[in-house]
């Protein structure tokens, strides 16, 4: 068997003229990531294409039970080399990876290897990590884009838990949607100076603006999402899952990105305390933690002082939901998060719970459907479905699902019944369902 070459190397020249393409996930928090990096003199484009081709070519490329994600963004990747509206001698591709224990560390060479397969050996790939998998000379993240990408994490966050509180109830249909879109050309414009700075200012404005959109007051039955991230966040992955929920007249629930990248950096110092790491390295994500938290907490209390919406809960808070349910030793995929995340949405008062997962995902199989029973035992109105996406899968099967789901929410709430159709019993003592968090 020949050697394979290695793989082409991403160079400082290549930054004026190489268009670099990124796979789409969350649409509004990607597109201020976008402008952060155009800022810094990379060529980038946010990929938003959708359809059945993607699933296609990536079959082409990937193995059907390889990770139904790593499938998506390849076949996405390849189909927009393929389209004819990039030159593929002037295009490099850039993937995101966490180097945890799944599927998702190995996308970096299926990737590769779809690409000569393909024909597009030449095309450089750049990993985009915090874990020293791999570094190219030609793409550097600088601690002043991580400051900027954390802020736009943070603004994307409160935009889209915005939304998903205006849009299910807006009377005009689209005005909801407009007030995001205007927004986020506004927050990708202050990138280009310091006015992203103006976090107050800004959020009494977005507050203010979609306070503003006429709104019915119909009760509407709230749906957590939670999952792997990509299933969770992608409307590739999952079908537009949000849009789907707003049109069965339920109102989704979904937790911001800000969490995920706490939840890392909370693994690193856990792991630190169970196989001791260099306190150094420790007290760096340490205090990351305590940066992020910070921000995190002044978001949530302008949330909680305007009073027109709810506020989401501090991971602070979060990461403690999860004592004597699952142990934070649960580290792969999204891990102890996951399982939090649905106790956090029962807690609120959100009793309905969709689990995306990719089929075959071991790590998350274990920590949302492997706890679902435990999760019920201690909290029998919970109504969890888990929904399963992968190549296959048809869409209206999934929305069957759904559907039923839903049903049994508009049961539970019409006769006061958990989901096994029982009389649904009060919370455990000392553990109320908050519609706000308190700070």
């Amino acid at each position: 068997m020949p050697p394979i070459e290695k793989p082409p190397v991403f160079t400082p020249e290549m930054r004026e003229n190489y268009t670099i393409l990124i796979p789409g996930m969350l649409p509004i928090h990607f597109r201020m990531l976008e402008k952060i990096l155009i800022r810094n003199g990379y060529k980038v484009k946010i990929l938003t294409t959708i359809g059945r081709q993607i699933v296609d070519e990536g079959l082409k490329n990937v193995h059907n039970d390889t990770c139904y994600p790593a499938l998506l963004v390849i076949g996405q990747l390849i189909s927009a080399l393929k389209s004819g509206a990039y030159d593929p001698h002037k295009t490099a591709l850039l993937i995101t990876q966490t180097g945890g224990g799944c599927r998702a560390s190995n996308y970096l060479s299926l990737l590769r290897k779809a690409l000569r397969q393909s024909g597009y050996g030449y095309v450089p790939v750049i990993s985009l990590n915090f874990s020293n998998l791999e570094k190219q000379p030609g793409f550097t993240f600088t601690p002043g884009m991580l400051v900027q990408a954390m802020y736009a994490i943070i603004y994307g966050d409160m935009l889209m838990w915005l939304k998903n509180q205006c849009k299910p109830y807006e009377i005009i249909k689209g005005s909801t949607d407009a007030v995001v879109e205007r927004w986020t050309d506004a927050l990708c414009e202050q990138f280009e100076s310091k006015a992203f700075l103006q976090v107050q200012k800004n959020y009494r404005a977005i507050l203010d603006d979609f306070s503003a959109i006429q709104r019915h007051r119909e009760k509407k039955i709230k749906v957590g999402i939670v999952g792997e991230i990509y299933m969770k966040y992608a409307p590739l992955g999952n079908n537009n899952l949000e849009q789907f929920l707003i049109d069965e007249g339920a109102e989704p629930v979904l937790s911001g990105l800000l969490d995920f990248c706490m939840y890392c950096i909370q693994n690193n110092i856990i792991d630190n305390d169970l196989y001791g790491k260099a306190f150094k390295h420790r007290a760096v994500n340490a205090f990351l933690l305590r940066y992020f938290q910070r921000w995190q907490n002044k978001m949530i209390r302008a949330i909680a002082k305007h009073g027109e919406f709810r506020a989401p809960t501090s991971f602070s808070e979060l990461k403690h939901l999860v004592d004597g349910v699952i142990g934070t030793g649960a580290k792969m995929g999204e891990g102890w998060l996951l399982t939090s995340e649905m106790v956090e949405h029962i807690h609120s008062g959100v009793d309905n719970i969709v689990c995306t997962q990719p089929l075959f995902c071991l790590p998350n199989h274990i920590v949302a459907k492997g706890m679902m029973r435990k999760i019920k035992d201690r909290y029998p109105q919970a109504n969890i479905v888990a929904v399963d996406y992968d190549p296959s899968a048809t869409s209206v099967n999934q929305e069957n699902r759904l559907k039923l789901m839903l049903s049994n929410a508009r049961l539970a709430e019409e006769f006061g019944l958990s989901s096994e159709g029982e009389k649904a019993p009060a919370a455990p003592e000392g553990e109320t369902q908050r519609e706000t968090v308190t700070l």
